[in-house]
């Protein structure tokens, strides 16, 4: 396939610097594909010549586990990462930030021609991320209340999704000029600022005399840094029975305060992507309620400087590359 799109994941970055010290040389980043059939083997039945493709996180996994039976390839032992993992025959995989890709259809998702391919690019892995544990623990009911911690790519994924199956949502985040575009922009019925220790207290308070709707999912899609976003607050406003998914990735573990999980029934759980068969169903979810990410399109020879500004979390909410248009193959 050709590739016309490529999202910057914050993992990226970190993986180009060896900050997690699994990094393999050299390194090309990108698992936020998107681009343009150009070829297919003989046996392809998914896709055609000028099919719009896209791939995500992984681009093989063994077929045969009892993960890879029930469609969670995201599991597998053997999963295959789309870069920086060793693929076939033991070459290194490379990623996105090219102009080419071979891959296996089954790994491949077909984008509807309604959705602007830029804004696609980020949901193979940001809104795959949240999907995932939003369909898994049962949010997609109308009129459940969820709490979205952190209001970056991740995070205005979640919101949207919530609202689209009638969801009310509270954005709980560090920045309290994140508000205005939580409320008026996303559609966020609520704005909680979780460094405001006397407005977390207060809500609690509220929770507990019944004054306040209890919130009943927390999906979290910050990183915990120290004093950023301490558990505690966030698991006394989950009702009983409430579920705290984690998603994002921290380098420094959070303290894990146990007691009011067991005086409240209360659940923290992780997740990562998703699989195949539910990737595809996101993207077709979110065909049918015309969501997309929120990006930044930018130009090849920017990339450096977009390392630089998601170091800072400055992007509203994804920098996605423009390949096509701007990378200039020597092949």
């Amino acid at each position: 396939m050709k590739i016309l799109y490529c999202g910057i994941c914050h993992s990226d970055l970190h993986l180009a610097k060896n900050e997690v010290g699994t990094s393999r040389y050299p390194l090309l980043p990108g698992h936020e594909i998107v681009g343009e059939v150009t070829k297919v083997g003989s046996s392809v039945t998914k896709f055609k010549v000028g099919d719009k493709a896209g791939v995500g996180c992984m681009v093989g996994s063994c077929g045969s586990c009892d993960n890879c039976a029930r469609d969670l390839e995201n599991h597998c032992p053997k999963m295959i990462r789309t870069y920086n993992n060793f693929g076939d025959e033991s070459k290194l995989m490379f990623g996105g930030y090219s102009d080419k890709l071979v891959v296996e259809e089954h790994f491949a998702i077909r984008i509807p021609d309604n959705l602007p391919l830029a804004g696609v690019a980020p949901m193979l892995c940001a809104g795959i991320t949240v999907y995932s544990p939003m369909r898994h623990f049962g949010l997609f009911e109308h009129g459940k209340h969820l709490g979205v911690i952190g209001l970056g790519c991740l995070g205005h994924m979640a919101v949207k999704f919530a609202k689209a199956v009638g969801a009310k949502v509270t954005v709980i985040s560090t920045s309290p000029n994140k508000k205005k575009e939580a409320i008026e922009q996303l559609g966020a019925d609520d704005f909680l600022i979780s460094g405001d220790q006397q407005q977390l207290q207060f809500v609690h308070y509220m929770c507990i005399y019944n004054r306040l709707p209890w919130v009943q999912w927390m999906v979290s899609s910050t990183q915990f840094q120290p004093l950023a976003h301490a558990l505690l607050p966030l698991i006394e406003m989950l009702k009983t029975d409430g579920k705290l998914i984690l998603v994002g990735a921290p380098l420094i573990p959070p303290e894990l305060p146990v007691f009011p999980l067991i005086m409240g029934k209360k659940l923290i759980a992780g997740s990562k992507i998703g699989g195949m068969k539910e990737t595809q169903e996101m993207i077709d979810f979110a065909a049918k309620h015309n969501i997309t990410a929120d990006v930044e399109v930018i130009p090849m020879d920017y990339v450096n400087t977009a390392f630089e500004r998601v170091a800072k979390a400055d992007v509203k909410y994804r920098f996605v590359i423009d390949v096509e248009n701007t990378l200039n193959s020597p092949y």
